[in-house]
């Protein structure tokens, strides 16, 4: 799994980031009418195509399924009503967000194509109702799930990666510290960079 997994809120963002290098990014749109989450969702799967980037829609699978998006996201309250079987019989992959041991549980055992804990530090773009869960509980989530991919997301920042990567963590995920800076551009090269050197070591 790539060690840099950007996350964009619009199809725009993708375009604008996804020629800097990016080889694995999730499209997270939000209370859009359906014609536009086609539209953003079927745009990115053609842009990343054309780059060679993995695309992962986040929340909507069935419009995955429809428009032959082959990898989803999906957070804990999506398993309730997502057809995991649906998406097996397409060859969707699709990775699941985690906070605690039960959902940890209830994740392994759909044998996703990665784990995701979060927010391992605090972060200001989205309201949590979960608390910062530390490098501790990486390292604790690393043992248990072993060869699967584990993703870290929440609050990452350069200057903290090589501790979230040495705590277990196989990708970073980045939303915060990208889309509040000045220079997105020049901010994704930079994950690009650190995120390849970490990962290498």
């Amino acid at each position: 799994m790539d060690p840099f997994y950007l996350i964009v809120g619009h199809v725009s963002q993708l375009e604008l980031l996804v020629p800097h290098g990016v080889k694995l990014v999730q499209l997270r749109l939000k209370d859009l009418p359906e014609a536009e989450l086609r539209r953003q969702i079927a745009r990115a799967r053609d842009f990343c195509a054309v780059h060679g980037a993995q695309l992962v829609v986040n929340d909507y699978w069935q419009l995955a399924l429809d428009l032959n998006c082959n990898f989803v996201h999906l957070g804990q309250e999506d398993l309730d009503t997502a057809d995991l079987d649906a998406l097996r019989r397409k060859g969707v992959r699709f990775g699941l967000s985690t906070h605690d041991e039960a959902e940890l549980e209830r994740a392994l055992a759909a044998d996703p194509a990665y784990v995701a804990l979060g927010p391992v530090y605090e972060t200001k773009l989205k309201k949590m109702k979960w608390a910062p869960q530390g490098l501790e509980k990486l390292s604790r989530w690393k043992a248990r799930v072993g060869d699967l991919p584990l993703v870290a997301i929440g609050g990452l920042t350069p200057d903290r990666l090589p501790a979230v990567f040495a705590a277990g963590a196989d990708s970073a995920a980045v939303v915060t510290d990208i889309m509040l800076s000045d220079t997105p551009e020049a901010r994704t090269q930079e994950w690009l960079k650190i995120t390849g050197a970490e990962a290498g070591r």
